[in-house]
């Protein structure tokens, strides 16, 4: 099992796990959203990759606060394949998303997680890694 870089080759597998993740998308569409990420330099994205498979994914943001002084990551996208669960996966790409942020600068690294009865067992994995439930938070489409 290593952690990478993720690469336009892995769409296909990014595709199931943003389903995995309750997001549905097509692999073109998938195409257009990670090429747009790669050309932000703001964006990172790294996969678990076990003999060729992709088996997880986190994709990273960092940004400026402007409460505090400095940076922090944000992990907009994280998922290991349900078959892959509970393996040490997504602790190893918690702990890459870690080092990445740190190598960034950041002082910081926070996520969202969606407040839904299947998402409890994610909850208890973030307060595992050292997480603290800090917000509430809240979105409006605008289109």
């Amino acid at each position: 099992m290593k952690i990478r870089k993720a690469t336009i080759k892995d769409i296909p597998e990014l595709v199931s796990l943003m389903e995995q993740l309750g997001y549905p998308t097509s692999v073109e569409k998938m195409k257009i959203r990670f090429n747009n990420i790669e050309s932000n330099s703001s964006y990172h994205t790294l996969v678990a990759d076990d003999n060729g498979k992709v088996v997880g994914m986190v994709g990273l943001c960092s940004g400026i606060f402007y409460e505090h002084d400095g940076s922090y990551v944000r992990i907009v996208a994280f998922v290991v394949d349900s078959s892959y669960r509970r393996k040490g996966i997504g602790k190893k790409l918690i702990q890459e998303a870690e080092s990445w942020a740190k190598k960034q600068g950041s002082i910081s690294i926070i996520l969202n997680s969606g407040n839904r009865e299947e998402r409890k067992d994610a909850h208890q994995f973030y307060l595992s890694m050292g997480y603290e439930a800090k917000s509430i938070g809240f979105g409006k489409s605008i289109f």
